[in-house]
């Protein structure tokens, strides 16, 4: 019985393996502290899959414990300077005098810098629905009705974008 298992929940993890390297990419832009938390929530995940009920998707559920690792990891680090935001700064800085947004991967570059600057809360709420979650869906994992989705996007993308805005706006101060 335990073999199998363990054969179930390999299985599972194998067809789902990304959920876990998203939501550790996302919340952990340094490699070796990604590298910790993707530890952790494999060892989460196998302590909690006894009770995992099928009642939601595989990959719900696995959302759910990859989050909720994700934000505890934080909590529990967040003595640490918040290195995420310095390196965006750093590649900012690093972009040459004469760029302004003119490729897409300056642009995917301040998109990731502005999402990590979201609250632990929306980040997340970001990246589901940039898989292409539904609004149900979302809820489900995050714990939310769908309409307080459904604001919390609106609300979010607003964000961005006066982040963006304001982002292209000291760039091209710079250059100018």
């Amino acid at each position: 019985m335990a073999d199998q298992l363990e054969s179930e929940f390999i299985e599972q993890i194998n067809q789902n393996l990304g959920i876990a390297h998203k939501v550790g990419g996302i919340y952990f832009p340094d490699a070796d502290e990604r590298a910790d938390v993707l530890q952790e929530m494999m060892y989460q995940l196998w302590r909690s899959y006894r009770r995992f009920d099928g009642r939601s998707k595989f990959s719900t559920w696995m959302y759910r414990v990859c989050l909720n690792t994700a934000f505890i990891y934080k909590r529990k680090n967040k003595a640490k300077k918040n290195e995420s935001v310095s390196l965006v700064h750093e590649q900012i800085a690093d972009q040459p005098d004469n760029c302004g947004v003119e490729n897409q991967e300056e642009a995917i570059t301040l998109l990731l810098g502005a999402i990590e600057r979201l609250s632990s809360l929306n980040k997340a709420i970001v990246l589901l629905y940039m898989e292409n979650m539904s609004y149900e869906e979302i809820a489900s994992i995050m714990g939310l009705s769908r309409s307080n989705v459904s604001v919390r996007l609106v609300r979010i993308k607003r964000e961005l974008e006066t982040q963006l805005r304001q982002k292209i706006k000291s760039i091209g101060d710079v250059n100018t």
